[in-house]
This record gives C-alpha cells, sequence and structure tokens, in this order.
C-alpha cells in the first residue's frame, strides 16, 4: 500500500483532492453567507431595542404631571433668604420684610471652678413651651424630657455629657468667660414655644436652692424657681408679607405662603424686598425640545435600519421589514390620534407647536410653544402625562395605572372620611397626683402605650397640652406614625387621631387616671370615603377613593365639602405616557422578540445544516481519497509491469544470439 499519494503515479493528489472539495464546499460557503446576514438582521433589532429603550428613558420628564407645573420663586436680596417654590404656589409678586430671626433660648449656670467640679446628682425634667403673663404654657407638640444624672456623672462635664447623649431636644457646652466655667443649656429648636422649663429632683433633698443639681432648676413663671439665667431668649422668625405681620418659630417657613418655602437668613428691619413666583416656563420648553429631539434620534435609526437608496438601489438591513413597518405606525398612530378627555384645554401636539414632517420626524415651532406654555388657560401637563382634571377644588387627582381608561368621569359622594376620637363624658380632672391619677393607657391606629403625665394643677387648655405632648412624644406612637390632637370643650377633653378613614382609631384602655380624665369616654371610630365613580362604587381608603371598571387604577383625594354629586374628573393618558406604554408592549411583549427568536431559529438551522454538510464532505474527501489512492495503487502496478516488460523486451536480442 502507497502511504503518500502521488508517488506511485506522479499526480498532485493532494492538490486535486483540494480543488474537488473546494467545488464541494461551496454550499457551505452559501451558509456562511445565510448566517451573516442573520446576524447582521440579529444585531439590527437589537441597535432598535436599544434605540427604543433610549427613547423610552427621556420620556420619564413628561409622565410626571410635576414637570409642567414646576414653578420659580426669586428673591431680589437673596442676603436675607432663599425660597423655593412647590407646584402648588400661585403666581405674583410680593414685597417681603424680615424684621427679625427665629432664635433657640440659651440659659447659662453660675460660675464654677473647673469643668471637673462637682454640681449634683438626680433628675433633670425639660418641658418646652411659652412664656407670657408670668406662666408658662407647655407646647402640645413636644413632650416633656427626663434626664437621669448619675453621682458618677455629677461634674459640670458629666452633666454636660449627659444631656447631651440623652437627644432631649437641648444641648449643653462649657464656656470659660474668664472667672470660671459655665454650663450653658440651649433649646435645640427655634421660636416662642420651645423656651424650657427646667425641675429638678435633686438627691440632695431640696429641688429649688441654689446647691446641688438644683442650681440648674429654670421657671421663669410667676413664682417659679430660676438658678440659671437666660442669655438669649427664644424668638420667633418676624415678617411682613405685603403689609401682613408674619410669627413663625422656625427660620424655615413654609405655610406663610401657599407652596412657597422662606429660609430666613438675616434681618433687615424698615427695608423690602421684592418676591417673584412665575411658572419655570423655560423648563417646560426645554423638557419639550428634548422629547422632539429624541424621538427624531429614534426615527433616524429606524430610517437607517430599514431605508432603500433609490439611486444606488441598495437595501438596508431591514428593508422592507414588517415588524419595523408595524412599530413605526404604532409610534405614528400614538403620537397623531387627538386627546378627547385630557382637560386641559389641548388636545393635539400641533396646539404646541409639534407637527410630522415628510420624513417621519418631528418639528418643533418654538414661538407657537412658548405661547401654549405662558397661556394660563392652557395645562401643557394633561397632552403629555396621565392626568385626571377635576371639576371641584375640594378633590384632587393622585394617580392613574396604565389600566385606567381615558373618560369623563362623574363623581358622587355619599360618605366623607373621618378621624377615629375619644371624647371624655365630663369635666376632666385639673389636678394630676403621682401615682393617683398621672397614667393613661391607649390604643391608637392599633398601637398600644402608656404615657405618664406630670403631676401638678393644669387648666383645662394646659391639661389638653400635657396629654396631647405625652401622646406624640412616646416613642411608641411616634415610630408607628401614630399622631393626636387633643381639645377641650367646657373642660371636656377630646382625642382625635391625625390619620383618617377605617384604621384611624382612638381607645382609652385603662391607667389610674381613666376615670378622673375621661370618665366613660365615647369612641367613634373613623370611616372611609364612599360614593361611585360614572356610577359604579369606588373603593374608600381614608380621603382616597379608587375607581373600577373604566377608572380603575384612577385614585382621586376628597378632603372636605359635602355629599352627594361633585361634579367630574377628565382623565387622559397624555401622549408621552401612551407612549411609555407602546413601548412597554414592545419591549416586553412580542413584537421584536418575536422576530429575534425567528432569526435566532434560522441560525440555528443553519448550523443543524452546516455541521450536516460537513459531515457529508467529510464522506466525500474520504471516497475521493481512496478512488485516487486505488489510482495510485493501480498506476504504481502498471508502471512495474510496464518496467518489467521493457526489461524483458530489451533483452530479446541477447537470447536470439545465444
Amino acid at each position: 500500500m502507497l502511504s503518500t499519494p502521488g508517488i506511485g503515479s506522479g499526480l498532485d493528489v493532494n492538490g486535486i483532492i483540494s480543488q474537488l472539495m473546494s467545488v464541494e464546499r461551496r454550499p457551505l460557503l452559501a451558509l456562511d453567507n445565510k448566517e451573516a446576514k442573520q446576524q447582521t438582521q440579529l444585531t439590527a433589532f437589537g441597535t432598535l431595542k436599544g434605540a427604543l429603550s433610549a427613547f423610552q428613558s427621556s420620556l420619564s420628564s413628561l409622565t410626571s404631571p410635576s414637570k409642567f407645573s414646576a414653578i420659580s420663586a426669586n428673591i431680589s436680596d437673596t442676603s436675607l433668604a432663599t425660597v423655593s417654590a412647590s407646584a402648588s404656589a400661585v403666581t405674583g409678586k410680593y414685597d417681603v420684610e424680615i424684621q427679625s430671626l427665629a432664635q433657640s433660648q440659651k440659659l447659662k449656670s453660675g460660675n464654677f471652678p473647673s469643668p471637673s467640679t462637682t454640681v449634683g446628682s438626680g433628675t433633670l425634667t425639660v418641658q418646652f413651651g411659652t412664656y407670657s403673663g408670668g406662666s408658662f404654657t407647655l407646647n402640645p407638640d413636644k413632650a416633656a424630657q427626663s434626664i437621669t444624672i448619675s453621682p458618677s456623672n455629677a461634674s459640670l462635664a458629666g452633666i454636660r455629657d449627659a444631656i447631651n447623649k440623652a437627644d432631649a431636644g437641648i444641648s449643653a457646652s462649657i464656656i470659660n468667660d474668664g472667672s470660671g466655667d459655665r454650663l450653658v443649656i440651649a433649646s435645640k429648636d427655634t421660636g416662642l414655644s420651645n423656651a424650657l422649663k427646667i425641675t429638678v429632683t435633686d438627691d440632695d433633698g431640696n429641688n429649688t436652692d441654689n446647691a446641688g443639681l438644683s442650681q440648674l432648676a429654670f421657671n421663669a413663671a410667676t413664682g417659679g424657681t430660676s438658678n440659671l439665667t437666660e442669655t438669649v431668649p427664644a424668638g420667633n422668625a418676624e415678617m411682613v408679607v405685603d403689609g401682613i405681620p408674619i410669627s413663625k418659630s422656625s427660620n424655615t417657613i413654609s405655610d406663610a405662603i401657599d407652596g412657597v418655602t422662606f429660609n430666613l437668613l438675616k434681618a433687615d428691619i424698615g427695608n423690602t424686598t421684592t418676591l417673584n413666583i412665575s411658572r419655570n416656563t423655560a423648563g417646560i420648553e426645554k423638557a419639550i425640545s428634548n422629547f422632539v429631539k429624541s424621538y427624531n434620534e429614534l426615527n433616524q435609526t429606524i430610517t437607517d435600519l430599514s431605508k432603500y437608496n433609490a439611486e444606488t438601489k441598495q437595501a438596508s438591513i431591514l428593508t422592507g421589514d414588517f415588524t419595523v413597518r408595524a412599530l413605526q405606525n404604532q409610534l405614528r398612530n400614538t403620537l397623531s390620534e387627538p386627546l378627547k378627555t385630557a382637560g386641559g384645554g389641548l388636545s393635539i401636539l400641533a396646539e404646541v407647536g409639534v407637527s410630522f414632517q415628510d420624513d417621519g420626524s418631528l418639528k418643533l415651532d418654538t414661538s407657537k410653544l412658548s405661547n401654549a406654555v405662558n397661556d394660563a388657560s392652557k395645562d401643557i401637563s394633561t397632552l403629555f402625562a396621565s392626568v385626571g382634571k377635576t371639576s371641584d377644588s375640594l378633590i384632587s387627582f393622585i394617580s392613574a395605572t396604565t389600566g385606567t381608561v381615558n373618560g369623563n368621569y362623574q363623581l358622587d359622594i355619599s360618605q366623607l372620611a373621618t378621624q377615629g376620637t375619644a371624647a371624655g363624658s365630663a369635666p376632666a380632672a385639673l389636678t394630676i397626683n403621682t401615682g393617683i391619677n398621672d397614667s393613661l393607657d391607649l390604643n391608637i391606629n392599633g398601637t398600644n402605650a402608656s404615657i405618664t403625665l406630670a403631676a401638678g394643677a393644669y387648666d383645662a387648655d394646659s391639661l389638653a397640652a400635657e396629654i396631647q405632648s405625652k401622646i406624640n412624644g412616646n416613642t411608641a406612637f411616634s415610630s408607628n406614625n401614630v399622631a393626636v390632637s387633643v381639645t377641650q370643650s367646657a373642660g371636656i377633653l377630646t382625642i382625635t387621631s391625625n390619620q383618617y378613614g377605617s384604621s384611624s382609631s382612638v381607645e382609652i384602655t385603662g391607667g389610674n387616671g381613666e376615670l378622673d380624665l375621661f370618665g366613660t369616654a365615647t369612641v367613634t371610630a373613623g370611616l372611609d370615603v364612599a360614593g361611585t365613580i360614572n356610577g359604579l362604587s369606588a373603593t374608600g381608603t381614608g380621603q382616597s377613593l379608587s375607581g373600577t371598571g373604566d377608572s380603575e387604577g384612577l385614585v382621586l383625594k376628597v378632603t372636605g365639602g359635602g355629599t352627594g354629586p361633585r361634579g367630574s374628573v377628565d382623565f387622559a393618558h397624555g401622549f408621552a405616557a401612551k407612549l411609555n406604554q407602546v413601548i412597554d408592549k414592545m419591549l416586553d411583549g412580542k413584537l421584536i422578540d418575536n422576530r429575534i427568536e425567528g432569526i435566532n431559529e434560522k441560525i440555528d438551522d443553519i448550523n443543524d445544516q452546516r455541521e450536516s454538510l460537513i459531515r457529508r464532505l467529510d464522506d466525500v474527501e474520504k471516497r475521493i481519497r481512496a478512488q485516487f489512492t486505488a489510482l495510485d495503487t493501480m498506476i504504481a502496478s502498471m508502471t512495474q509491469t510496464s518496467s518489467f516488460l521493457q526489461q524483458q523486451l530489451s533483452r530479446l536480442p541477447t537470447i536470439d544470439s545465444n
């Protein structure tokens, strides 16, 4: 057997086989070309998905109504205050005079030789409130705090550290004035209502003398003990807006002008500065301009992937692709269909200067956009975001879902939301005695806790304030966002939960002060708002009313008014919201994914064909090699026979002569 092809025949067998196989491999090359085309289409659809995703991200700034209700606040003299405004602010101009800044009360002790000097041990009880007319009125929103001063912390420095560690609404420091060290105690919060009353339970047995821990007692009310000296009085921020005096406990004021927040920096008595509140029209115009730009970038990507060049007669990767055409049509139809129930006085994009051009891109008329933005009768948010416009000012739109159907919905309220209450049955006892009638066990909005009132003589208002401060300052309640207001009428106390709805409740479950303070209390559970939206029963939760049927997902807040017909709400998914939904379906649905899946199946099929063809080509090459090996062997045998015959024939004359 010949081990080297062609050695017997002298033929270039390997070269011949290589040429023959290159012909046989032509179908394999065709499969490679098919796969390359499919891979190119796969890449193209990946590019398309990326462009859709990028465009969808750009829509986020337009799907929120707040983007279109942005308000700017500018104050002429920025050294006096910084000012910001929310969407609820009303545009206008105001004259503002800042007369004084709010400040925290500060108290100083007498001189001590050094920070290590022993002062005394016991308990400091800190209350917050207002001094006026020789009396102290408790701040009902701040509970009293107790700070234990142990013998090991009885030094001036130890007391300072214990106060700061307690986080009780006050801070302490030590200042050396040249003649000795003084403890300075400051209220952490500014305002007249955060002045300090510090009572002492002194371990030396005397709580009011100027010795031991009672050296830190302070009560500026008539007849009170004040062993500390006030260095800075508690003060409110005082300002005048358009001639109206305003007094607030903090330098951050958010309830003087609706939707406007002041951060006061400096007083300037006698001089006014101008505050301008205006719509942020530049921000709105930029957002819509960016929308047009982003859409045109998407449109260009689609065009580049699917266009046909008539001059060069060259098609693009996805020319004529049904999926791309369907996608283009959906996007254009979404932007072309008018919004019939938007409620903001606008229904088509052309009304804000956005229109289609012949190549499918969008064109922006900035002059028309500016006119629309500055037209107070038009609400551009309804043209882009999902917005409901109510006809009743005491009913507001909160939210909607993608399933909420565009429409005009009639509202009828059968029940307003209420708060849970517990009302006393008789005037409360006004003297609180320790261990006798100073505790109350309460369940408020499902949270249980107990409070202990400070012993003392009260009037009805101060007693209500003491109960409210102790409830709102209780950590079990505050950690669950439970808060109440406590009021009195003719001496009868009522506790009202700050929460609305069926989960709002107040129960007095025990405590030694229950009967003295509330008698047999009348408990009234809160109610959820109830009513119908377009004649269908809606679901009430607190003050929120959620629709069913076509209005499913629509949430409205009813804050007041009466029962019965309450007007209507016009709801529509604006163009940005609609586009967002359409693209969600494109990316998460089957429109593009089915196409990609089909391409991947074709690539898998091509790979299967390739493997099958490679196996067949291996067999063909083996057969051809076998044939050439047989030929080579045959020729070698024939050559050998020829050589033998030639050798024998060459000897014939010699045989004859012999």
